[in-house]
């Protein structure tokens, strides 16, 4: 995977007391027509040549929500997943990608790693995920998350 620059977030609407900020994805300057839920893009990677990993936030003191929203620009969203919790503060930081995943901190002493499938696999719902990651019910995904504690050098 390649992080990318040329990607960039136009919000549409705001965010409101029970709903996310939602902003269309724009390639290289032109609109897509893919809308995503956050308001701030925070990194975004190229999977293959149709497909792209969007991490965004919502600029929320104190309540930090990261989405991660996994885009085709033919078939548009695909898949859509958020990391945090209630009263849970966390930065996007030391975002790093190698062939099939991204790995990044957010919240506490953990190094986040999400692996990226080119075709959906079994997840089983309430076990498959570590603590903080919410999705949409369903028993597939292209998205595996995983955690591992932050090493002194890497903090």
């Amino acid at each position: 995977m390649q992080q990318l620059s040329t990607l960039s977030l136009v919000e549409l609407s705001g965010q409101t007391e029970f709903s996310q900020a939602r902003s269309e994805v724009y390639f290289d300057g032109k609109p897509s027509g893919i809308v995503v839920p956050g308001k701030l893009l925070e990194a975004a990677f190229r999977v293959d040549e149709d497909c792209y990993l969007i991490f965004t936030t919502d600029d929320v003191l104190f309540e930090e929500l990261l989405t991660i929203t996994l885009i085709s620009r033919e078939q548009g969203v695909i898949e859509i997943a958020h990391l945090g919790g209630e009263y849970a503060s966390g930065t996007f930081e030391n975002a790093s990608a190698d062939k099939e995943s991204v790995h990044f901190q957010f919240i506490d002493d953990v190094r986040w790693t999400v692996k990226i499938s080119r075709s959906p696999h079994l997840r089983i719902p309430f076990l498959s995920d570590p603590r903080g990651v919410k999705r949409p019910s369903g028993l597939k995904t292209y998205m595996t998350f995983s955690t591992d504690p932050v090493s002194e050098s890497v903090k």
